[in-house]
């Protein structure tokens, strides 16, 4: 009964790890440095890249970098030396194209993670990480449909970033908690 589960299952972390392994550390300490680069950060995605973008904005807050996630009520206005993070699988997405064009005409530096190399998104990138899932298959349509193999990708990628930056802020768990949300019960 739960064979197209663990057969999914598979698949996904062995194209997962395919897609991961395609990041270069050069890209990745070209990303981490924008972070502390930066005056504030500003993350954007739409639909599922938009919850796994949120999910990356909250890490950020709790790492202590002033974060705004666009298009939420509470934010603040785009400037010059501000980073804007956008996520799109297709990075033709047109709400991400224009806020790329927007934040790389205001001057803000603008980093791109996307499933497709040659994107309208990829204009005005000053950093870019393509996760690219392999081509077309049955196995994918079946196991991991639409862009399941790009955000799931994209989240593992994110919160291996997070790390990274919680090793380089000297970071801990503890310090991360202290600025985790106090309105829980304890």
């Amino acid at each position: 009964m739960t064979k197209t589960f663990h057969a999914s299952q598979k698949f996904i972390e062995t194209q997962i790890r395919k897609i991961l392994v395609s990041v270069s550390d050069k890209e990745v300490s070209n990303l981490v440095s924008s972070f502390f680069k930066a005056k504030r950060i500003f993350v954007y995605g739409a639909g599922r890249s938009g919850l796994v973008a949120r999910a990356f904005a909250i890490r950020l807050v709790h790492l202590g970098f002033q974060t705004f996630v666009i298009g939420e009520t509470i934010g603040a206005p785009v400037q010059k030396n501000d980073l804007v993070f956008l996520i799109s699988g297709s990075g033709e997405t047109i709400p991400a194209v224009m806020t790329a064009d927007i934040a790389h005409r205001i001057g803000a530096r603008v980093v791109v993670v996307t499933g497709e190399k040659h994107a309208k998104i990829t204009t005005n990138a000053d950093i870019m990480l393509v996760l690219s899932p392999p081509g077309e298959s049955k196995e994918r349509k079946s196991f991991a449909p639409l862009g399941t193999l790009f955000e799931a990708s994209t989240w593992i990628l994110l919160d291996c970033i997070i790390a990274e930056l919680m090793d380089q802020k000297k970071e801990t768990e503890e310090s991360m908690r202290s600025r985790h949300a106090t309105l829980e019960l304890p």
